[in-house]
């Protein structure tokens, strides 16, 4: 496959099995420059989510305490620009249509997969947000040169993309801030 892909990708589904073949069977065609992080629940790919930047998230439709659409909801707020995909056992038109239309998802794919078509639709999601970011940077850059946006916005959107949720403060009425109670 195209080792010039490059970015970070999230995998979510409740059994382990799942995420290990998972794992396995995209590693060797997506390349050593995309890192594959995976998680077993939806509350531990927050914590991912909330800890770095991720191009591309593929999550499980059911899943218990939290599942694949509430995940991929969350998922939107806290990473807007991450591209969100969901692999189900479940081969729903409703659903699919619900998601597509609620969160804007990227692809609903169904297993069991086909590993060829897995990674073709992973890694057409991987250049689709690369050319996001691409977009973003030349749209700032043009903002800046123009005298449109600050060197101030340019430095948040840079640390944003590098540590999603970094520039979100949250202040109380004495005007401290407000830790998450996850710290």
């Amino acid at each position: 496959m195209n080792q010039a892909l490059q970015g970070s990708l999230l995998l979510v589904d409740d059994e382990v099995p799942i995420t290990r073949a998972l794992h396995r069977a995209l590693r060797t065609p997506l390349g050593h420059r995309v890192n594959i992080v995976t998680c077993n629940s939806g509350e531990a790919a927050i914590g991912e989510l909330m800890a770095r930047r991720f191009d591309v998230i593929v999550s499980d439709l059911r899943m218990p305490d939290m599942g694949g659409m509430e995940l991929l909801l969350l998922a939107a707020d806290i990473q807007p620009s991450c591209v969100r995909m969901i692999l189900t056992g479940t081969a729903d038109f409703a659903t699919a249509q619900e998601a597509v239309n609620k969160f804007g998802l990227y692809r609903y794919l169904t297993k069991p997969w086909d590993i060829d078509e897995l990674v073709q639709h992973i890694s057409s999601a991987l250049k689709f947000s690369v050319e996001q970011w691409s977009q973003k940077d030349h749209a700032l850059q043009w903002g800046a040169s123009q005298g449109k946006v600050s060197a101030q916005t340019l430095e948040m959107h840079r640390l944003e993309a590098l540590e999603p949720g970094i520039t979100r403060v949250e202040w109380d009425a004495a005007g401290c801030v407000i830790l998450p109670s996850s710290l």
